[in-house]
């Protein structure tokens, strides 16, 4: 069946549901201010148990990653970000699930074939484009800063 560009538009039209923007963006600011108050309060919780500055967040980054990790595993993480959209993209808790996700989708294909290679499906292209990215910011600075 062969579908022009405006018969394909009528169809997703027809078949997705209308969204409220203004919703939407409460529902992700609030999930995404509510994450990183989980990782203030971690940190000093880290802080009272005698831990330094650095190493009180390198504690809440690994806590922050189990729990996404497990919420993940659990089948709950996905539910979190159907509710909270974009919310869920705070960085570390999304580069979490973006790798565990496919590592529980593909375990059935062994881990050489399913699990090693799939594991950076979708975080890999972030890591090679948040890297140019800083790359190219950091030849622009440089270049303006001479």
């Amino acid at each position: 069946m062969q579908l022009t560009k405006s018969q394909y538009s009528r169809f997703v039209k027809q078949r997705t549901e209308p969204s409220s923007t203004v919703l939407n963006t409460v529902k992700a600011y609030v999930t995404g201010g509510a994450i990183c108050v989980l990782g203030q309060w971690l940190k000093g919780f880290y802080l009272s148990l005698s831990l330094s500055d650095s190493l009180s967040s390198t504690a809440t980054s690994v806590t922050l990653i189990a729990i996404a990790a497990l919420l993940t595993a659990l089948h709950i993480f996905d539910n979190i970000a159907r509710f909270a959209g974009a919310g869920t993209l705070v960085p570390i808790t999304g580069f979490a699930n973006s790798v565990v996700s496919p590592a529980i989708e593909y375990r059935s294909e062994g881990l050489i074939t399913g699990t090693a290679p799939k594991i950076f499906v979708i975080a890999g292209p972030v890591i090679v484009y948040g890297i140019a990215a800083s790359v190219m910011a950091g030849l622009v600075y440089y270049i303006f800063m001479l």
